[in-house]
């Protein structure tokens, strides 16, 4: 774990009270490989941290970056409740505030753990022991003032698959969906814990947690969470398919209005709308249909301009279908391609309907040669 600070060793940092908090140290209990540091400063104020080279980047409380690492470097801090949602909070950041303080404030116990330079743990709330027994606990009550909370709660529940629940910290969630905490959430906050949930293993799980504490229908309402649609994304995920990927399978029994509500980037966006129509046209486009049913469907999700996005929309098709070949489809794809519509135009005399004829013909002619081998 004190390897955690090896590339600290710098003037910039000499003399600080500094700690690594959350997730490295998390992960490095379970034996995973941290990802970024979070650094906490005790007892420091922004004169001193400016004084030794490092730039302020935050807005609501003091963050810092390192004037080597980049790294964030975030003054211990405590916050206090002034308003409804995530963002009615007020900050106190100051030498007075000590690191049990600022652990306090977090969400759960397992990202309530500090370490210091000679490796030792500061664990005020019991976080080592819940990471051994896989429990992903509350902090305290103050969990129910901050509705985001209840998203990481799911999205660590994807992520650790093999960790409970504690029960009470699930009746806070419950809470947060009674008092109307959830319904201040903005759409781009619910993405980023969604996006983030949706590209662990165990993505279903995430909804899940949502739904059993209530919040699912609020979150992300006209979202159909079923057995069918639980089963296509755990195949997703097995398969190793991207966000856009889960995020079609996830929504391919849903309403049209969630994307207003989720703000997904316009590649899910796109994936999810057009997914429904492949998974209805597939079947009936099967080797005995022919040519016909094949350009029909390449035609309809534009397979022809977009390549790429019709290969990704096949890898989710196959998630939820038996017997979709991507490799049979890119070969019909490719074929109907490599037919010269320039050529076409031009004999056509640029007549638009002679085009639009000659153009489907010579598409059509090209997929039963491809059928046939001739």
């Amino acid at each position: 774990m004190t390897a955690l600070f090896a590339a600290q060793d710098d003037p910039a940092v000499a003399g600080l009270d500094v700690y690594i908090v959350g997730g490295a140290v998390r992960d490095g209990l379970l034996g995973l490989q941290a990802g970024d540091r979070d650094w906490v400063v005790v007892g420091a104020s922004p004169e001193i941290m400016a004084a030794r080279g490092f730039t302020p980047v935050g807005g609501d409380f003091p963050v810092f970056l390192h004037p080597r690492t980049r790294e964030e470097y975030a003054l211990a801090r405590t916050e206090r409740k002034s308003g409804r949602g995530y963002r009615g909070f007020v900050f106190h950041a100051g030498p007075d505030v000590t690191l049990e303080d600022d652990l306090r404030r977090r969400d759960l116990t397992v990202n309530a753990i500090a370490l210091a330079s000679d490796g030792t743990l500061v664990d005020p709330l019991g976080g080592v022991a819940d990471v051994r027994a896989r429990v992903l606990r509350h902090t305290g009550p103050a969990f129910v003032e901050d509705p985001v909370r209840l998203l990481r709660l799911a999205r660590f529940a994807a992520r650790f698959h093999d960790f409970s629940i504690a029960p009470e910290t699930l009746e806070l969630c419950r809470a947060l969906v009674r008092d109307g905490e959830v319904d201040a959430l903005v759409p781009e906050r619910i993405w980023q814990e969604f996006a983030k949930g949706l590209m662990t293993d165990h993505p279903g799980r995430m909804l899940d947690v949502l739904d059993e504490s209530g919040a699912l229908e609020r979150v992300a309402p006209g979202l159909v969470w079923r057995a069918d649609v639980a089963a296509g994304l755990a195949q997703g995920a097995t398969r190793g398919l991207d966000l856009a990927g889960r995020y079609a399978l996830l929504c391919r029994c849903s309403a049209p209005s969630l994307q207003d509500r989720l703000r997904a980037p316009s590649a899910c966006r796109d994936l999810a709308r057009l997914l429904p129509g492949v998974l209805e046209r597939l079947p009936h486009a099967a080797e005995s249909d022919g040519p016909a049913a094949w350009l029909a469907l390449l035609e309809s999700c534009d397979a022809l301009r977009r390549p790429e996005r019709f290969e990704a929309l096949l890898a989710a098709a196959g998630c939820v279908l038996e017997g979709v070949d991507p490799a049979v489809w890119m070969q019909r794809q490719a074929a109907v391609r490599a037919v010269d519509a320039g050529a076409i135009a031009r004999a056509a005399g640029g007549d638009a309907a002679r085009i639009r004829d000659a153009l489907c013909v010579a598409r059509l002619q090209a997929l039963e040669r491809l059928r046939t081998g001739a």
